[in-house]
């Protein structure tokens, strides 16, 4: 039968059951086979033939009919999965259900009268196989997850047969060992099975209907309760499955793996289609979803695979997937100085999403990561795609999970000492040229985001400055140009109307001279280059030190802000010419779908104050509730997912004495506000050191009738502070803490990319999910 004369057959049998007002049996197997017996319809054509409008007529003028359709389905899977598929119509019958329950599944979620039907027992279905004993009947939800897993590990339709010849039996797909049988040599696997392209499409079929069962997610809204488990995930993740392990090793090795290059040939991905990728992209998204649910109620495989005997803590297995992330990562990068050399992926959401999960739930592997050189193949990456979209509107979550990861890391010592590595790779980004480490590279990179992103980027302004405060005590050399990078942030966030405009806008001063602080107390050997910035700029201290407090003032300083509508002056920033091949960063086309996300928690709720002994180990400093903060400690942010530009920020009620809430409820600064904060200001060690420095360079520029900077930077080098700056202040780092807020973020953000990328088919569109909103940049 031609694929014209099948589609037509399926259509004809969808438009029976929409019309039909009485129920159809679930014995008529004449009327049922029509939608999966003799047809060949791909996942496309599916969605084409049965359109929503449908779909929801069915469900709610002939329920019982749609219930049956959803029951025989699965029964096919079950049966697919009992007999082992060993004909290629017993296959195609479960990849046409498999596509069916993949359409129709969003809408039984989007009904909350529907949501249990999955969870409900069908009566016959017996754990025990035929018998009829209901007490024993299993929820359809457990017997489809199931059937989809055994499918998963099914010779010759998803792995390939260890048969040696024809003659032999068939595998008994329930004697099979499902690890001996793993898709991809990598963790816990050595051998590397022979692609078959075919087994990549029908394995890429069945994950895209396990996504779509997880997805009931989509259509719960955010709440911060982290005990709304998912059923779905929790049951396949749960020992029920015995293949919960040997798949996720499966989908963490093919991606891993992964080579988009063409098998290291350049331009060969053009000669050669690409069956892996598709795939590849499945398994990062049921990955990333499994690992997503409170992993202290389960012994689920994927926490950090010590709960089996493989643990995922052997250091090959670390290096293979560190070097597999750092590859794919690295793949945009390498599409710009070799244009069309390689496969460009598109997956990166995902694979930071992935790379973010295995280093929050297993610690030695963030350890690994942390004392590999291989984290720096890591952190470029991230930078690149900072920058690259700082001013897209439509890629604020990717935003901020790079910023996350890249705080998570800063939490590590090794991680700033590794910063101190020349930065050689020369990716073209729109920033300026410079020579020096991948310190300076950060930097320049987030000086770059706070003063040329979009504004809605600026609830992040803490979190860049705590991840160089981290970073800070460790840097060993710092270029000019991130220098100077450096002292136009504080210059920008010290101007009074900044300070005044906004009750939590004075952190950003705080974070910036505990970087100059550290940096001179621990590292001012090597660092003439910033010492110097800090001279040139003394004024931009002095007037700190004298910042006016007086009701007058404050308004004035605020009058001035009307004038200058722009955030953050570009001028004085001493730009230079971007690096050769770049493009600036491109705002988001028009009409650019995008979800909207939660707000993130404020900075003193994402990260836990740590001091640093000695010897360089690290104890947690309690926040002590009732006392003033200390000397240079910040008090903490007014609330969480406030809009940070204070336009409407309302102050807390131990902030009313010190701010009048007007009575338009926008708040205003008052002098004792400032006062509290400004006599805080941690300024000794500069001022001390200014005291110093400032007469011996003015000596030096007088008697030699110098202006050129080389000859009063090599003074800088020789010179020493020993002995003259106050006694060094102990290093605070402010490691990220997990909590529910930044849980419900990652939840959004990671079903907000799965949704936006699954638009063939587009499997959750036009469907009324409640976890986000879709909306247009």
């Amino acid at each position: 039968m031609g694929s014209a004369d099948s589609k037509l057959n399926f259509r004809k049998a969808v438009i029976q059951l929409t019309t039909k007002t009485q129920p159809v049996e679930a014995t008529d197997d004449a009327f049922w086979d029509q939608f999966w017996a003799d047809t060949a319809t791909s996942v496309q054509d599916v969605f084409a033939l049965v359109p929503a409008a449908e779909i929801r007529a069915v469900r709610e003028e002939s329920p019982s009919n749609l219930a049956t359709l959803c029951y025989k389905a699965v029964e096919k899977l079950v049966q697919g999965a009992e007999s082992g598929c060993h004909t290629e119509k017993e296959r195609q019958i479960v990849l046409n259900c498999c596509r069916l329950l993949t359409r129709i599944l969003p809408y039984i979620f989007e009904d909350p009268d529907w949501r249990g039907f999955f969870w409900s027992t069908v009566p016959g279905a017996g754990r025990g196989g035929g018998d009829d004993d209901d007490e024993n009947a299993r929820p359809l939800a457990e017997s489809l997850l199931l059937a989809v897993a055994d499918l998963l590990f099914c010779p010759d339709f998803t792995v390939q047969s260890h048969r040696r010849s024809t003659v032999d039996t068939a595998e008994d797909i329930h004697s099979i060992d499902s690890c001996e049988y793993i898709w991809e040599a990598g963790v816990g696997f050595a051998h590397s099975p022979q692609p078959n392209y075919i087994h990549d499409l029908n394995r890429t079929e069945l994950l895209k209907l396990l996504l779509t069962c997880f997805s009931e997610a989509m259509y719960l809204p955010p709440s911060s309760d982290s005990s709304n488990t998912n059923p779905w995930v929790q049951f396949f993740c749960s020992t029920e499955n015995r293949h919960a392990l040997p798949l996720f090793t499966s989908l963490l090795n093919i991606v891993c793996a992964y080579d988009p290059v063409g098998y290291g040939i350049p331009y060969n991905h053009l000669l050669f289609s690409d069956y892996r990728e598709p795939l590849v992209e499945e398994a990062a998204q049921v990955l990333i979803v499994t690992l997503d649910y409170d992993s202290s109620t389960s012994s689920s495989p994927t926490v950090d695979g010590t709960t089996t005997g493989t643990a995922m803590d052997d250091m090959d297995d670390f290096q293979f997937i560190l070097k597999g992330v750092a590859r794919l990562l690295s793949n945009p990068l390498v599409q710009t100085y070799l244009p069309n050399s390689a496969k460009k992926i598109q997956f990166h959401q995902e694979l930071l999403v992935l790379f973010w999960k295995l280093c929050d739930f297993n610690k030695k592997f963030l350890f690994f990561v942390l004392k590999s050189s291989d984290v720096l193949d890591i952190l470029v990456p991230i930078l690149y795609f900072l920058n690259d979209a700082r001013a897209d509107q439509s890629r604020v979550g990717l935003m901020h999970i790079g910023v996350f990861i890249l705080l998570l890391l800063s939490g590590e010592r090794n991680f700033g000492v590794r910063l101190n590595k020349p930065y050689s790779v020369r990716v073209p980004m729109d920033i300026p040229v410079f020579t020096g480490t991948h310190a300076d590279l950060l930097i320049i990179v987030f000086h770059k985001i706070i003063t040329s992103g979009h504004q809605r980027l600026q609830p992040l302004f803490d979190c860049l400055l705590t991840i160089v405060v981290n970073v800070s005590p460790y840097l060993k050399s710092l270029s000019m140009v991130a220098a100077n990078k450096l002292l136009h942030l504080l210059e920008a966030f010290s101007t009074t109307w900044f300070l005044f405009s906004a009750v939590q806008n004075h952190h950003l001063v705080f974070f910036l001279l505990e970087v100059f602080n550290n940096i001179i107390q621990y590292q001012f050997d090597g660092n003439s280059n910033l010492v110097y910035a800090v001279i040139r700029k003394r004024n931009v201290f002095h007037q700190l030190a004298n910042l006016p407090t007086d009701s007058q003032s404050i308004q004035k300083g605020l009058q001035r802000k009307k004038k200058t509508p722009e955030p953050i002056s570009r001028t004085n920033s001493q730009d230079g010419a971007s690096m050769e091949g770049s493009r600036p960063a491109a705002p988001a086309e028009p009409g650019t779908l995008k979800t909207s996300l939660v707000a993130t928690p404020g900075i003193d709720k994402l990260t836990e104050k740590s001091q640093v002994s000695e010897d360089g180990t690290m104890r947690s400093l309690e926040p002590e509730s009732s006392q003033p903060p200390p000397e240079g400690n910040l008090p903490s942010a007014v609330s969480d997912g406030e809009p940070w530009s204070g336009e409407v920020s309302h102050p807390r009620r131990d902030r009313r004495r010190l701010s009048s809430a007007s009575s338009s409820g926008q708040w205003t600064p008052t002098p004792d506000w400032v006062m509290s904060w400004k006599s805080k200001l941690p300024l000794q060690t500069i001022m001390r050191l200014l005291q110093v420095l400032v007469p011996q360079v003015e000596k030096i520029c007088i008697d030699k009738g110098l202006t050129d900077e080389s000859e009063i930077l090599k003074f800088l080098q020789h010179g020493t502070l020993v002995g003259l700056l106050p006694v060094p202040h102990p290093i605070l780092i402010r490691k990220y803490q997990a909590n529910s807020g930044t849980a419900m973020w990652f939840r959004t953000y990671m079903w907000g990319v799965i949704y936006l990328r699954n638009v063939d088919p587009p499997i959750w569109y036009d469907t009324d999910v409640k976890l986000f909103e879709i909306q247009r940049v």
